[in-house]
């Protein structure tokens, strides 16, 4: 017995020495039960609204004051003209836009259906029916206390319009996410155990003798990687148009370029995780399982980041997969030009520079 506790000490002392593993076995757990809690929720926060309202009447200020005082909404903008609308939706500025026809008070008054119009971003199907079916909860409440008072009769006919995706088709939505997935946990894995590998079989040590530049080995490493990638691309691109149907309504040579520079950001992860790491194993478990729960969580594949607590949102601005998932449904679904995407070829071109410059410091401190 006293063999056996001594073995089991032993153990106890051995992970207790090795911080990864504790990492692992005990933040992990919390990171994740967190993550998961408050990130994963079915409720709508932060809704930006956009109203057009020609008849500014007793009945659409009521309207507007109910939705204004819901939880779920924010008017965040007038606008003056519903052509504005596809616009204003491209700069990624509003979820949904509320469109009141000419007379509204009295044609809601003559029974006749007064004319309301719920437009949202078809890009995230589920998402778009979930807003229009809370704004419809909140006229059809409207309703229920006016008609009371007015003897009843009053009437709204709500029409709801779904931009860029007509049919509601959930591929639209997951195609762009998966895209941006798939290329960063496969280009991050490739590159950190092809590395990882070299020091484990000690012929990093032997190529960094040799009158090469260090710089040069590296590139020498990632190149191959780059063009496979490419390939991947190239397989999904065809994929997600011939199989599952999702068109590319935009430029297909901005749709390249921006997920070059993604997959440029997922090859120099994955060599920042091989100065960090000694095995295989453990760049296996940093590039596959560690980055997999944050870029499904937080990226905005699965879940809308406008829904997430304010502190995720912050984090998830680090994530490079939600500026790429982003940048891929505005070309590839809403079909918008490169000023639209600017913002996130900005972010992604500096977490590129940023991944570049931390992984080739740290690989000539490490190797020196």
């Amino acid at each position: 017995m006293k063999q056996f506790i001594s073995f089991v000490q032993k153990e106890f002392y051995h992970i207790f020495r090795d911080k990864r593993t504790m990492l692992i076995l005990l933040v992990m757990p919390i990171i994740q039960i967190l993550l998961f809690g408050f990130a994963i929720t079915t409720e709508l926060r932060n809704v930006e609204v956009a109203i057009f309202d020609p008849s500014r009447d007793n009945a659409t200020e009521q309207i507007k004051e109910h939705i204004e005082q819901s939880k779920y909404f924010h008017i965040s903008k007038e606008i003056k003209s519903p052509e504005n609308i596809n616009d204003i939706f491209q700069e990624g500025k509003i979820n949904l836009a509320i469109v009141f026809s000419d007379n509204f008070a009295n044609n809601m008054r003559r029974g006749e259906g007064a004319g309301i119009q719920l437009v949202t971003d078809g890009t995230e199907p589920n998402q778009a029916s979930m807003i229009t079916n809370y704004a419809n909860g909140i006229i059809s409440s409207y309703l229920q206390e006016v008609n009371p008072q007015f003897g009843g009769g009053y009437r709204i006919v709500p029409e709801v319009k779904m931009l860029y995706n007509p049919q509601g088709k959930s591929s639209y939505n997951f195609v762009p996410g998966v895209m941006g997935m798939v290329l960063i946990l496969i280009c991050a894995m490739m590159t950190s155990i092809s590395i990882v590998r070299e020091k484990e079989n000690g012929t990093m040590e032997v190529l960094l003798a040799s009158p090469i530049n260090p710089f040069m080995i590296i590139a020498a490493k990632v190149v191959p990687y780059f063009t496979l990638s490419v390939v991947n691309l190239l397989s999904i691109i065809l994929l997600s148009i011939f199989v599952l149907g999702v068109p590319i309504s935009g430029s297909l040579a901005l749709l390249t370029i921006v997920s070059m520079l993604f997959i440029l950001v997922a090859l120099s992860l994955g060599l920042l995780i091989s100065t960090l790491v000694k095995t295989q194993m453990a760049a296996m478990l940093v590039s596959g399982m560690v980055l997999m729960t944050p870029i499904m969580i937080l990226s905005g594949l699965m879940f809308p980041i406008e829904s997430m607590p304010t502190i995720l949102q912050y984090i998830s601005a680090i994530i490079p997969a939600r500026w790429y998932i982003s940048a891929v449904r505005k070309i590839m679904i809403q079909g918008v030009e490169m000023q639209y995407v600017l913002k996130e070829i900005a972010v992604l071109l500096f977490m590129a520079a940023g991944l570049i410059f931390m992984s080739l410091k740290k690989f000539k401190i490490r190797l020196q």
